[in-house]
Parts: structure tokens; C-alpha cells; sequence
């Protein structure tokens, strides 16, 4: 599904504008987690299999834009990087704490949640998932696999260690919005006014750009201002 599609949300339902892992298991449309996922049996079916698709890493899978997990097509984490990743000459404007964990797992390369804050010496486990979610964000560490016994705890590991080429490769910025556009507009056959935006933080002059040269590429049309609709010739790849 997310080679398919290019990328997707984890476990979220029909009040985001995505697709997602916990959708795809339900099989409909109109899923709502409920308030106590632990005891919903399609909720725990998407938490498991989003943990067996970590372990296998042959997708990207970290928490990303908004703080929500995402998995990626491996194709498309070059592009990712290219607005969200942060270079490593530019390591030093990270969070001092996020900066002593990159210094721990490029020396031991893996290791648990609770092992790894103390080996960073972060005292606090507030500031520990700050500084990882901020990694995450910037694309710097993923999960790589999920561990229950003899307690809960993710694995973690540099990202570029996982995904060296997609990593590596230089993408500009312009290039990488109109990808996620064409991407964005394949996967839902029409975008409104905002929605690129809303979905990725873009500013509006570079959605909207992005989306003209979608036009002028003939992959899309154009039907009122802000609203694009995939060209006819492009209908089958959805």
C-alpha cells in the first residue's frame, strides 16, 4: 500500500485527509478510532502491524510532519529530506540534548528508548522525547524495530544508516513540493483550496505553484482558484 500510494499516516481515521494503516485494516472509509484503542481489535491489528513493517524496514517509517507517525515509499524520502532534513553542517542548530543523542548512536549505532537516555545523559524523560521527536522530524533517527519483553521499548537508529541512498541524494526544494503535490493529487484525484497547504505546512504562494507546474505538465487541470483536478489521461494511475 505505501509503495502504491507514496506514503500514508499510521494509526489515524476519517477526520484527517490521508490514508492510513488503521483505514486500510478496517477496509472503509468512515473509520473512527475509538477512545480505548487498547481494547478495539482493528485498532490493535494496525498497532501490530505497524511493528512488524518497522522490523522489516523496507518502508520509512518515523513520526514526521505534525507530529504524526508516517510510513514512506522509499522513493519518496529523498524528497521528504529535501524540505524537512536537516544536513549535517547544520547539526549544531538542533537542541543540545538531540545533539548528544546523534553522538551516542553513531558510536553504539542501536539502541533502547531507556538505555539511550542514560547513555546521552538526559535526566529527564520529557527533554529525552522532545529532542527524539525532534530527530524524527528532521529525519536524523527511526525506529527500527518494536521490543515487549521483558518491558516495552523501541530500538532506535540512524536514519541514513537504514536509508543511506535516499538520504544522500540532493534534491532542490521546488522539486520536492511539486512531487508531493503530484503525489498528493494522484492519491486523491482532486485538491481544494488549502489542502496542500493544510496538509504539509507549505506556505500558499508555493502550493500554488507547485500545483501550476503540475498544469503546464498536463498531469493536472485547473477548475477555479486553489482547486486542481487530475488531468484525464493521468485518471488511471489512481
Amino acid at each position: 500500500m505505501v509503495d502504491d500510494l507514496g506514503f500514508c499516516l499510521g494509526l489515524t481515521d476519517a477526520r484527517t485527509n490521508l490514508p492510513s494503516v488503521y483505514t486500510a485494516v478496517c477496509g472503509r472509509r468512515d473509520a473512527h478510532l475509538p477512545r480505548n484503542v487498547q481494547k478495539d481489535y482493528e485498532a490493535s491489528r494496525a498497532w501490530v502491524l505497524k511493528d512488524e513493517v518497522i522490523a522489516r524496514g523496507r518502508v520509512y517509517y518515523a513520526k514526521l510532519i505534525k507530529g504524526k507517525s508516517w510510513f514512506l515509499a522509499p522513493r519518496m524520502v529523498s524528497y521528504f529530506n529535501a524540505i524537512w532534513g536537516v544536513p549535517k553542517n547544520r547539526e549544531k542548530d538542533l537542541s543540545g540534548s538531540a545533539n548528544k543523542i546523534l553522538k551516542v548512536l553513531r558510536k553504539e549505532w542501536e539502541m533502547g528508548s531507556s538505555d539511550l537516555r542514560v547513555e546521552a545523559g538526559i535526566t529527564t524523560r520529557a527533554r529525552f522525547t522532545k529532542a527524539m521527536d525532534k530527530l524524527q522530524r528532521t529525519m536524523k533517527v527511526v525506529p527500527q524495530e518494536v521490543v515487549y519483553v521483558p518491558r516495552f521499548t523501541y530500538i532506535w537508529t540512524l536514519a541514513e544508516t537504514r536509508f543511506p541512498e535516499e538520504l544522500s541524494m540532493k534534491v532542490p526544494r521546488d522539486e520536492a513540493v511539486r512531487e508531493l503535490a503530484r503525489t498528493y493529487l494522484q492519491m486523491c484525484g482532486m485538491t481544494l483550496l488549502g489542502d496542500l497547504s493544510r496538509t504539509f505546512g507549505f506556505q500558499r504562494w508555493e502550493s500554488g505553484r507547485a500545483n501550476q507546474q503540475l498544469v503546464d505538465k498536463g498531469f493536472a487541470t485547473r477548475l477555479t482558484t486553489g482547486v486542481y483536478e487530475l488531468a484525464g489521461g493521468c485518471r488511471e494511475l489512481v
